[in-house]
């Protein structure tokens, strides 16, 4: 008759366990369904969409009606210009032809190669086009005259459309201003006296971002 009761009492003990044990697993598989914090529940966090991706895509690609003149592939391109420093990526842009031979005869070329985050305000062919002979060759032969305008045209750091309007210092010491917004921006003081716009904008080299205008700027003084 012990054994007998014996025997009962454990299974009575186990059949209690497997009851206790039974409910808190319910519980715990219904908490997790509730927070979501279970294994089966768990999902990896969505990605990006594609308008956020397109968004940011197109805030970094270049902008303005000048842009269609920059060759669409090769060293001279967009894509080509990003792994070069900004003077070497301007010569081979047919775009900046003789900026780049007004920055050869001011021995600028390794200053800008050099030169860590600017901004480049790139005065395209016609910008020089602009300028009566006479007075373009004068500049040309006036060394300091020549480097205190290039200089003008290269603002320290490197600035985003967004960042582009305002009063900014320049490599030559002088300060240029910028006004406009989104893809629309002017420099009032020019060598010619007419305001320059920007043409082709947002423009990336490896340590500058280029801004193409139409017109050659002019420091105070000049």
């Amino acid at each position: 008759m012990k054994r007998t009761l014996t025997r009962t009492a454990v299974l009575v003990t186990a059949a209690g366990t497997a009851i206790t044990l039974s409910a808190c697993s319910a519980e715990d598989t219904a908490t997790e369904a509730a927070t979501g914090t279970g294994s089966s529940s768990s999902s990896p966090a969505a990605p990006e969409t594609s308008t956020e991706m397109g968004t940011d895509t197109a805030a970094a690609e270049p902008f303005g009606e000048g842009c269609t003149a920059v060759p669409a592939d090769g060293e001279g391109s967009f894509t080509g210009m990003t792994d070069d420093p900004v003077a070497t990526a301007a010569s081979n842009n047919p775009v900046l032809s003789t900026l780049v031979q007004a920055v050869l005869q001011a021995n600028l070329v390794d200053a800008l190669n050099t030169a860590e985050d600017v901004t480049v305000i790139a005065p395209a062919n016609p910008a020089f086009e602009a300028i009566p002979p006479d007075a373009l060759q004068a500049v040309l032969a006036d060394n300091t005259q020549l480097t205190a305008i290039l200089t003008h045209h290269v603002i320290e750091g490197r600035l985003a459309p967004g960042e582009l309007a305002g009063t900014h210092t320049t490599l030559n010491g002088d300060e240029v201003t910028i006004e406009g917004s989104g893809e629309a921006f002017t420099v009032a003081r020019t060598v010619t006296g007419t305001p320059a716009s920007v043409i082709c904008g947002n423009v990336q080299t490896a340590n500058a971002t280029v801004y193409i205008v139409d017109q050659v700027l002019a420091p105070a003084g000049a």
